[in-house]
């Protein structure tokens, strides 16, 4: 079955050439396209998706906004905020906000169709090294790391080094043959995590834990 993907982009000629070229990858198909973040709503009320490429920069309705409402409703698809710039402090927002990563719109068409690949199949689609200088850009808020630390501490052993795994960028299987454990049982500790912390996404445990300044 093919990936399902929405482009919300409000250039008519880079939504194109995304469609364009997702439409002609292996097991992907563009069911919508959105020319801002107030006409999302409505794609995806017509259209199942599963998975949204979201521009940041829109005018009415911008992508951090829309990448909110998006994760807010029942069984929501994943989204991957799309930005020009690599140091853009609005994609850390829309990463709290509740998206699963972000791409470059510059980023080769071969990057950008794995990318709907892993983020379907669950898995981030982050750039350490551009993430790091993310977050690196924006000032800790007063108490972010103690209340991330106390977050942290509700977890069991086994949940916290599963949790810090994710925060060091790790897929599920790279984390299971460091812990010596299956895929299948990192699974169930990441729904408990998500579970416990009240999280949306593996991505929002990397924050949680970079916010707790762990290694």
């Amino acid at each position: 079955m093919s990936v399902r993907v929405l482009v919300v982009d409000d250039d008519p000629l880079v939504r194109a050439g995304l469609t364009t070229m997702l439409d002609g990858a292996e097991g992907i198909a563009v069911v919508a396209e959105a020319g801002d973040g107030a006409e999302v709503p409505a794609a995806l009320d017509a259209h199942p998706v599963d998975v949204v490429l979201m521009d940041i920069r829109m005018p009415r309705v911008n992508g951090i906004e829309a990448t909110r409402r998006v994760r807010a409703r029942p069984g929501p698809p994943e989204v991957v905020v799309l930005t020009t710039f690599d140091a853009d402090e609005n994609v850390l927002r829309a990463l709290r906000a509740g998206a699963s990563g972000f791409l470059l719109k510059d980023a080769p068409p071969a990057d950008i169709v794995a990318a709907v690949h892993r983020v379907a199949e669950g898995e981030p689609v982050l750039s350490p090294r551009i993430t790091r200088r993310l977050m690196d850009r924006v000032a800790v808020e007063a108490g972010a790391l103690d209340r991330a630390r106390a977050a942290l501490s509700t977890l069991t052993a086994r949940e916290h080094e599963v949790a810090v795994g994710v925060g060091r960028g790790l897929s599920n299987a790279e984390i299971a043959a460091e812990l010596g454990v299956s895929t299948a049982t990192v699974k169930a500790h990441l729904t408990r995590v998500l579970g416990k912390l009240a999280l949306g996404n593996r991505t929002q445990i990397a924050l949680l834990v970079h916010d707790a300044d762990l290694p």
